[in-house]
């Protein structure tokens, strides 16, 4: 099948039986990706077939997903199960021209089937033995599936765009099933013939589908239509090489978010598990799109690794604008300290994210470090910012406060100039004057410059912290 690329239509399918999970969302936004890049479509189509096991909170986690991550679909989500009589109807067309046919194999002539199987050290695979028979044979009782006609000799190829030719012997897929004994679709059915209705041309998923396509491509050509283009990308594992777990990582894309990631540093770390651009590691959305090619998709499979994760996520902390992690921080905050933040806090927590998100690795850090210029007098001390206040320190904290009270401007200038002035006079070092400072201000042992901290408290506030922590000599 040769596609003009800006007819290009990709799809995203989940099936809402669980949250995004980080496998998933890295094959939305290669399909993202691909079809942004050609200038064509995105789609996304929700598997509810499972009826027992979907659920309207997965996909509403589905959908918040992939907003968070701005991976944003063209056209109506489809919904599989709704389209369930249009399934079934294929089918029966199949059976109706020969291509089909009803197979009346008992539960426990399948079972016999499973057992020589295992016997054998074999996959279990249907024998056939409904495929020309009369059905005026068939035993009472018995309700019957319906079976695809599959090609019996020969062989079988798919020219992948990522795994590049494979082929399977057609001995080794036994006839499918299209519908159940109760005339429900199944998943093979089902996907062929939303994918054909939806107009995909090309299908991006995981390698773990690839034996999936020999199978999908016998029912287009079942059914006279023409096969999409197949990219098997490979599996994410961890960082051992294993099976990607939750302990490696393998969380739902909410996990990421309340770890304190931002979205575009999942999406370039995404992007790059599995598909490079010469030595780039940094890679903007824009380049992205630009950038992206099923040829650039390695055949190996990715590795999951956090430290490469927070890296770039500090990156994209430093790049970020001020205002917009004011507001990612505010509900944190809020919700830290059990009240609303005052107006007085946020202009604050504005003045200083310069300095505070040049040392964060993500969000949660970040509210963490931040925290400090939104709560109330008096501060409570981190172990080590209290054993920095020792009964000398905090004398020296009162004399300082009384140096600095006299500033006739408060600004980072000003007030570093007045505390190594003080520094000098009392005959110290500026670290020994500076550090409990830190503590008094931050109530800790780490902090933005602390000049910039103590400007952007304000007079009023810096000075009164700073007589919360000293003693008059």
């Amino acid at each position: 099948m040769t596609t003009d690329t800006s007819t290009v239509v990709t799809r995203f399918a989940p099936s809402p039986t669980g949250f995004l999970h980080i496998g998933g969302a890295r094959t939305a936004l290669f399909n993202w990706l691909f079809a942004r890049h050609c200038g064509g479509q995105f789609r996304l189509r929700i598997e509810d077939t499972d009826r027992k096991r979907s659920t309207q909170e997965a996909i509403d986690a589905i959908l918040d997903g992939l907003d968070w991550l701005g991976l944003d679909h063209d056209g109506d989500v489809v919904y599989q199960f709704s389209r369930a009589e249009r399934h079934a109807e294929l089918a029966r067309e199949l059976l109706a021209n020969g291509r089909a046919y009803h197979c009346y194999c008992s539960p426990e002539e399948l079972e016999e089937m499973r057992a020589t199987a295992r016997a054998e050290g074999r996959p279990m695979r249907y024998d056939g033995r409904w495929r020309d028979r009369d059905p005026s044979e068939a035993p009472a009782g018995i309700d019957p599936v319906v079976r695809l006609k599959m090609p019996q000799e020969g062989e079988s190829m798919i020219a992948d765009l990522v795994q590049g030719e494979v082929t399977v012997r057609n001995d080794q897929l036994d006839d499918m099933i299209l519908l159940r004994a109760d005339g429900t679709p199944t998943y093979m059915l089902s996907v062929v013939v939303d994918d054909h209705d939806m107009g995909v041309t090309h299908v991006i998923r995981g390698d773990d589908h690839l034996t999936n396509a020999f199978r999908q491509t016998q029912l287009y050509r079942a059914l006279d239509w023409e096969p999409p283009l197949f990219a098997h990308i490979p599996l994410i594992h961890g960082p051992d090489g294993a099976k990607l777990s939750k302990r490696h990582g393998a969380l739902g894309v909410e996990a990421y978010r309340d770890m304190g990631y931002l979205p575009e540093a999942l999406r370039n770390y995404l992007l790059r598990l599995g598909w490079g651009h010469g030595d780039d590691e940094i890679i903007s959305t824009e380049q992205a799109i630009e950038w992206f090619d099923l040829a650039g998709v390695g055949k190996s499979a990715a590795r999951f690794d956090f430290v490469k994760l927070e890296s770039l996520n500090g990156h994209y902390l430093r790049e970020a604008a001020s205002g917009r992690l004011v507001e990612l921080l505010v509900p944190q905050l809020e919700k830290t300290l059990g009240r609303p933040l005052s107006e007085q806090a946020r202009a604050r927590l504005a003045a200083g994210m310069d300095g505070l998100k040049a040392r964060a690795k993500n969000l949660v850090e970040l509210a963490e470090n931040a925290i400090f210029y939104v709560i109330e007098r008096p501060l409570s001390l981190t172990p080590k910012a209290d054993k920095i206040l020792k009964p000398e320190a905090r004398a020296r904290l009162g004399r300082m406060h009384s140096s600095l009270s006299q500033l006739p401007e408060w600004n980072e200038a000003a007030i570093e100039a007045a505390v190594r002035a003080f520094a000098e006079a009392e005959d110290c070092k500026l670290g020994d004057v500076a550090q409990p400072l830190r503590a008094a201000l931050s109530g800790s042992n780490v902090s933005p410059g602390i000049f910039e901290v103590a400007s952007i408290l304000g007079r009023e506030e810096s000075l009164a912290r700073i007589a919360d922590q000293s003693t008059s000599s």
